[in-house]
């Protein structure tokens, strides 16, 4: 299928949360703008149907209506995940600055820092298309009391940063609710009711009188899109961590001991796509207790911590944070293998900000570890 020279844009009916797909037609390299994990299963689909392979998840701002599915279309698509280093999405592998650009195939994406409606909004510039997300709407603009908004700040966003572009710019906004699709810059420089022809203090004013209700999903939403999406532990369920039906649990530091010292073998039963985006233990077994598309139990488990695991050694095993592998582990004992959870995991508990990587886990207490 040809891929088209224009973006694909896609829409969630239940936060009229617009989607952009790029493509580049010569590699078949792709990126997607703003994700939804509602509408998971519908990009996947688009990406097979159109044969493209998905380079970068990228979001606009941490959203506060929708929950982003950056994360999971890291482990589906092995998508590389990014996001504005001001909204404080510690999971986004790559953290854009004003003027940053991203490449997919032969085709670039730049970043312009537009803050106002949240401290690091982005809209992202291509070929002659502006994904503005909440920053410029058609006819409107995103609001500004709360997640460190400013509309004085979102009216130097508008005037000064978008504006500033060519006329014939085409925008693309990260929401519309009266079934609108695009714009242009000229269009909204000389009709956008909030912003044309407005001072400063009048558009300041404008905003500061909306009274707009508190979005729905803010409080399950901006803690969930701050992880990429990913809530709690893939498949984890978040349960207590207990010694049983296993050998234990074993901080890092015991573990990486037993393993250097030849008593046991570093299981990882993360999926294929952590290990690969995020990071892995060089020497570890690569044995995913479940796997994406679906997070479905890995038929080839117990084969493989058979094989991976001789007799009269203990197996160690390693996830996210250590959920995962204690269901590993139980299952483990019940094949006959001496098997601990590693607790902390690979990448820790989350921080009061529920970002992972920062607080404990075997990257964090520096035992070895590398990314791809």
């Amino acid at each position: 299928m040809t891929v088209p020279p224009a973006p694909l844009q896609l829409f969630d009916p239940a936060s009229s949360t617009y989607t952009y797909v790029l493509a580049d037609p010569a590699t078949r390299q792709a990126l997607i703008i703003d994700p939804v994990d509602q509408q998971l299963e519908r990009d996947l689909a688009v990406l097979r149907e159109r044969g493209l392979t998905l380079a970068w998840s990228v979001e606009t701002h941490a959203h506060a209506d929708h929950i982003t599915s950056a994360g999971l279309l890291a482990e589906h698509a092995g998508a590389r995940t990014a996001a504005p280093q001001g909204c404080h999405i510690g999971t986004a592998g790559t953290q854009l600055a004003h003027g940053d650009v991203l490449t997919f195939g032969n085709e670039q994406l730049k970043a312009l820092h537009t803050p106002g409606h949240t401290a690091g909004s982005m809209s992202f510039v291509w070929r002659n298309h502006v994904f503005t997300g909440d920053t410029l709407l058609i006819g409107g603009c995103g609001r500004t009391d709360f997640q460190s908004g400013s509309a004085a700040a979102l009216y130097r966003s508008i005037t000064e940063v978008l504006f500033a572009l060519p006329g014939d710019t085409i925008v693309w906004p990260g929401h519309d609710y009266n079934g609108r699709s695009h714009s242009t810059i000229a269009a909204e420089k000389a009709g956008n009711p909030r912003v044309a022809g407005r001072t400063l203090a009048e558009f300041v004013a404008i905003m500061n009188e909306l009274h707009l209700p508190k979005p729905r999903r803010i409080d399950e939403a901006v803690p969930a899109n701050q992880a990429s999406g990913l809530r709690h532990d893939a498949g984890g369920g978040g349960a207590p961590l207990q010694a049983e039906g296993y050998a234990g649990d074993v901080p890092p530091q015991t573990a990486y001991e037993w393993w250097q010292a030849g008593d046991a073998v570093l299981v990882d039963v993360r999926t294929d796509a952590e290990r690969e985006y995020v990071g892995f233990v060089p020497g570890a077994v690569a044995v995913p207790w479940k796997q994406w598309p679906g997070m479905k139990l890995n038929p080839d488990f117990e084969a493989g911590l058979k094989a991976a695991v001789p007799p009269g050694k203990k197996a160690v095993l390693l996830c996210r944070s250590g959920h995962r592998s204690i269901a590993a582990a139980r299952r483990a004992t019940e094949l006959g293998i001496e098997a601990y959870n590693v607790l902390e995991g690979f990448e820790g508990d989350p921080d009061e900000h529920a970002q992972r990587g920062h607080k404990n886990g075997w990257r964090v207490r520096g035992l070895p570890w590398r990314q791809n």
